[in-house]
């Protein structure tokens, strides 16, 4: 269906929704429901393991498989997600950092499989989508980084230079400012940041000899990002021009791009699912709208993709009604409206470009401050940018919670009546069936005992030795892919080779925030009083179990928990239940604080409270916050579990008093 004009920049943004969880196959019923409904490309979202290269049966695994999406472990997964989908004729995106190499590798020896009777070049030519591959903001925000941030570069610049000579119409890389918004990001930092990891991938790939410079321009043109779209709607939308503008200007001046074409920014957009409310989730749909709006009704600086979440992301996992949803929202704006089809609505306003020229302003002396530390790479090694992330989200945290900033449902107007959306009885959310993993441990061994076991091993050799020389390894990887090897496999090589990396976690950089408040100094007494009592300062240790590595949360609880008077252990991202347990008992600590968001809560949660009941530990109260369903909470509390905050307890001095409480009544100490 066209669009009003016949310009290419006016014709339909490529319509999405992130979707995959459970199986390939489930995943595959979900594309296929959801492209017969008018979706004119696919967003895959990959399970856990998978975007941190383990294979279902790994001890990090349990309860993640499938969760948050879909688990690809083989070719064989990937023939699967994409049966009777013509991957040469598909738009596809995929969510997916790390081992990005790798489920490319898979992607094109399947599309060269449905496609037998042609030449590879000639398919791989028409191959289409991209792949997220921005691990700078992984070590920033989302934590499903696996490897240090040199090597990880090398798998970026190796995939960019392939990419460039054979698969011309496919993004490599989407640098991605989304999740930095997330982590706490002011505009102008999303800006900085998104940018200077732009810088440092330009000048890797420039670096590596790998592209010649007359191609560079290729390069350039086959960046594109991924930004996300939060309620100020004047401000983002101006956001995305500053972008626009900036990057027009680096690839100009700093690459010597002459083709405006190839300058030319291309974005996609997911509009902020971490604002959605638990509380009055109805709400979320108004916002939706707002945010989208926000990405395309600038012509100049419109979206070339969109993916919106669904009105209940905040409960859980989305049904496939709830996904339709979030399409026909799309679908409603670019084909019923009128607003699409004129020149830029905003062009010679003076509000919008003096907002944009401060954008700009700011943004640019951030990147040179960025530039000065030496880069992007030096800037997460150092702790930098993560620090200042931290710090700006505890300031939006102290915003809300003081109520400067409102938030329509959660703290102000927040009376209200029953949802007839979430009658009692009514299956809300999408649930995972328990089953799911197991199944998937069974397929894996079952795998790998029905494959050529020499032809695995050899391909494996293989990639190890290369990667231990500067050779290119994206034929390598997709020889890999047709050998049969596995996601774990591929992922533990390359950690031989290259190790692996704990990212500075931000938690000490962060600046104390409303030291003042009277309700911080009277819970720090209740603190501090208490551990007079106990005889020793208490200590809470914040644990992120599992493979969860959306940490923004934990960070911001470590911080106030800091600034209350307690004294915290806090060691990062993806600990087993076991390693949270020995750092319990080895720090003595109070209390352990759990944070879980991937819906792997029934599952790492008991096995903290069994193992610290087992190290004899019963006098340390387990509490634990994240999306987590009224049933699973009450699941959790008959499993030990003290206490359950969800994202509608926003308030986390108080979070802290009633932890203070807790504390006191396993002490048997009075009030």
């Amino acid at each position: 269906m066209p669009y009003p004009t016949d310009r290419e920049r006016d014709r339909p943004w490529v319509i999405r929704t992130y979707a995959g969880h459970s199986s390939a196959e489930r995943s595959n019923e979900l594309y296929r429901r959801n492209l017969a409904k008018g979706q004119t490309g696919l967003s895959v979202a990959f399970d856990l393991p998978t975007q941190t290269g383990y294979d279902p049966d790994h001890e990090l695994a349990t309860g993640e498989v499938g969760k948050v999406g879909v688990p690809v472990s083989h070719i064989g997964d990937m023939r699967r997600l994409f049966d009777g989908i013509p991957m040469a004729e598909a738009n596809t995106s995929m969510t997916i950092n790390a081992p990005a190499m790798w489920l490319l590798a898979l992607y094109v020896a399947v599309a060269e499989e449905q496609a037998a009777r042609e030449a590879p070049h000639a398919v791989r030519a028409r191959l289409a989508g991209t792949t997220q591959n921005d691990i700078v903001k992984e070590y920033l925000s989302r934590g499903t980084y696996v490897f240090p941030p040199a090597p990880s570069m090398r798998l970026i610049t190796d995939m960019i230079a392939w990419s460039v000579a054979n698969i011309p119409k496919w993004n490599p890389i989407n640098i991605c400012s989304y999740h930095l918004q997330e982590a706490g990001a002011t505009p102008p930092q999303e800006l900085a940041y998104a940018l200077s990891t732009a810088i440092a991938v330009l000048d890797a790939v420039r670096d590596s000899g790998q592209v010649p410079q007359e191609k560079f321009g290729d390069v350039v043109a086959r960046i594109s990002f991924f930004v996300n779209a939060g309620l100020r709607f004047v401000e983002e939308m101006c956001k995305m021009r500053a972008l626009a503008q900036l990057w027009d200007e680096i690839t100009k001046e700093r690459y010597g791009v002459k083709d405006p074409k190839q300058r030319r920014l291309r974005y996609g957009v997911q509009v902020n699912s971490l604002g959605l409310t638990e509380a009055q989730p109805e709400n979320n749909v108004q916002r939706i709208v707002l945010e989208m709006l926000a990405v395309t009704l600038s012509r100049d600086a419109r979206a070339r993709a969109i993916q919106l979440p669904a009105w209940n992301e905040a409960l859980g996992l989305p049904r496939p009604w709830d996904q339709q949803w979030a399409l026909r929202m799309q679908q409603v704006l670019a084909y019923e409206t009128d607003l699409l089809e004129y020149e830029d609505l905003f062009d010679g306003s003076r509000v919008v470009e003096a907002k944009v020229a401060e954008l700009v302003a700011g943004a640019g002396a951030e990147i040179d401050r960025v530039q000065e530390i030496g880069g992007a790479v030096a800037a997460v090694e150092s702790g930098y940018m993560k620090g200042q992330l931290v710090s700006s989200l505890a300031e939006r945290r102290r915003r809300m919670e003081s109520g400067e900033a409102v938030v329509v449902g959660v703290n102000r107007f927040d009376t209200t009546e029953p949802s007839p959306l979430q009658v009692e009885g009514a299956a809300a959310i999408e649930t995972v069936d328990p089953a799911t993993e197991a199944a998937a441990v069974a397929a894996i061994r079952a795998w790998r005992g029905s494959r050529d076991a020499t032809a695995v091993e050899s391909a494996l050799a293989e990639l190890r030795d290369a990667a231990k020389t500067d050779t290119n390894l994206m034929d390598i990887s997709i020889a890999c892919a047709k050998a049969g090897v596995t996601t774990g496999e591929w992922a533990g090589v390359l950690r031989e080779v290259f190790g692996e990396f704990r990212a500075p976690t931000g938690v000490s950089a962060a600046i104390p925030t409303g030291e003042a408040s009277t309700e911080i100094r009277a819970v720090r007494q209740r603190v501090q009083a208490t551990g007079e009592e106990i005889g020793s300062r208490l200590r809470m240790l914040v644990g992120k179990p599992g493979l969860d590595g959306h940490s923004n949360g934990a960070e911001q609880v470590a911080v106030r928990a800091r600034d209350v008077g307690f004294e915290v252990v806090y060691q990062g991202i993806r600990l087993t239940p076991a390693q949270i347990v020995a750092a319990a008992v080895q720090e003595d600590v109070h209390v352990v604080g759990l944070s879980v968001l991937s819906g792997s809560h029934l599952e790492v949660v008991p096995a903290v409270v069994e193992g610290l009941r087992a190290a004899g530990v019963d006098d340390v109260p387990v509490v634990v916050g994240g999306i987590i369903p009224p049933d699973d909470a009450a699941v959790l509390r008959e499993r030990g579990v003290a206490a359950v905050f969800t994202p509608k307890d926003y308030q986390l001095t108080a979070m802290m008093d009633e932890i203070v409480t807790l504390i006191r009544t396993v002490h048997q100490l009075g009030d």
